[in-house]
C-alpha cells in the first residue's frame, strides 16, 4: 500500500533551492572557465565557490532591480516610456558587468580574475544559460508526471 502525501513548498525553501543549485551551476562553469579560458583565473576551488556566491547574490540583486525598473516602465503607457525602459534596463544590464568586476576585485583581490568586459560578458552570459538549461530540466522532469514511490 503506498501513501500519497502533499507536500507544501515554503518561498523560502524555494529560494534555498534556487540558490544552491546557482551555486553548484556557477562553480561548474566558473571552473571550466578557469580551465580553459586563459583570462579568467582563480586560486583554489573553494574560492571559486565563494566566488560563485558572491555572484550569485550579485546576479539575483541586478535581475531584481532590472525587474523592478522595467516593471516600472511597462506600467506607462506612453511610447517614450516604453523606449526609456528598454534603454533604461540595457544600461542596468550593461553596466552590472562593471559593478561586478569591480565587487569581485574588492571582495578577491588578485585571488581571483575575472579578466575584462567581455570576458565577463561571456562568462556570465555562460552562466545564465547553464542555469537555465537546469531550470528547464527541472521543469520538464515536473511535467513527465511520474512521481517517486
Amino acid at each position: 500500500m503506498t501513501q500519497t502525501t502533499l507536500q507544501t513548498t515554503t518561498r523560502a525553501q524555494q529560494r534555498f533551492a534556487e540558490w544552491s543549485i546557482d551555486i553548484l551551476v556557477y562553480t561548474v562553469v566558473l571552473n571550466l572557465f578557469v580551465e580553459h579560458h586563459r583570462a579568467i583565473e582563480i586560486d583554489s576551488f573553494t574560492i571559486s565557490i565563494f566566488t560563485a556566491v558572491l555572484l550569485t547574490a550579485l546576479l539575483d540583486l541586478i535581475v531584481g532591480v532590472e525587474d523592478r525598473v522595467s516593471g516600472y516602465f511597462k506600467g506607462k503607457e506612453t511610447t517614450l516610456f516604453r523606449v526609456l525602459g528598454v534603454v533604461v534596463a540595457f544600461l542596468i544590464l550593461f553596466l552590472s558587468k562593471f559593478l561586478i568586476l569591480e565587487v569581485v576585485d574588492i571582495v578577491f583581490g588578485d585571488a581571483v580574475e575575472l579578466g575584462h568586459f567581455v570576458d565577463v560578458l561571456f562568462l556570465i552570459i555562460t552562466m545564465i544559460v547553464a542555469r537555465k538549461g537546469v531550470q528547464a530540466i527541472y521543469v520538464w522532469l515536473g511535467r513527465t508526471g511520474s512521481s517517486a514511490s
